[in-house]
């Protein structure tokens, strides 16, 4: 027997999911961020942030785990910030209080950010998130299986 469901009894509004319970405490982005050293790599990214801007900053936390989770699912910009709007494990990894199904920043951040620290301190930046990420290997072997 072949199972369907045709399109017209498809519903959104009918569509059960566990936001109204708690997050998997062994999901592999819970997990890891808990082990994510989330101060130093913050630190490190402050030190070059303007705080003259008129403009307020996309959080810091925000930004770090955006960069990891391009890095890690090798997504572009764009690809990036469709992954954490639509995934709430990767809403809380970012640390996002509650879910949302609006984007968390714009695309063009990720090229502002490239600008903001210059090249050599972008690289330095990538070169610590990798280093921290390289420490945690024998626990994210265990954390990163889907």
């Amino acid at each position: 027997m072949i199972k369907y469901t045709p399109q017209n009894q498809l519903s959104i509004e009918l569509f059960k999911h566990p936001f109204e319970r708690e997050l998997d405490k062994k999901n592999r982005w819970v997990k890891l961020a808990a082990l994510i050293p989330w101060d130093d790599l913050a630190a490190e990214y402050g030190r070059n942030l303007r705080t003259d801007a008129s403009r307020k900053s996309v959080d810091i936390r925000t930004v770090i785990a955006a960069l990891i989770i391009k890095h890690k699912l090798r997504l572009d910009d764009r690809g990036t910030v469709a992954m954490i709007q639509e995934n709430i494990y990767l809403q809380y990894f970012c640390g996002l209080r509650e879910f949302t199904t609006e984007p968390v920043f714009d695309p063009s951040l990720f090229v502002d950010i490239r600008k903001r620290l210059g090249g050599e301190a972008f690289d330095k930046f990538n070169r610590l998130i990798i280093e921290k990420a390289e420490r945690l290997k024998p626990h994210q072997a265990r954390i990163m299986k889907p």
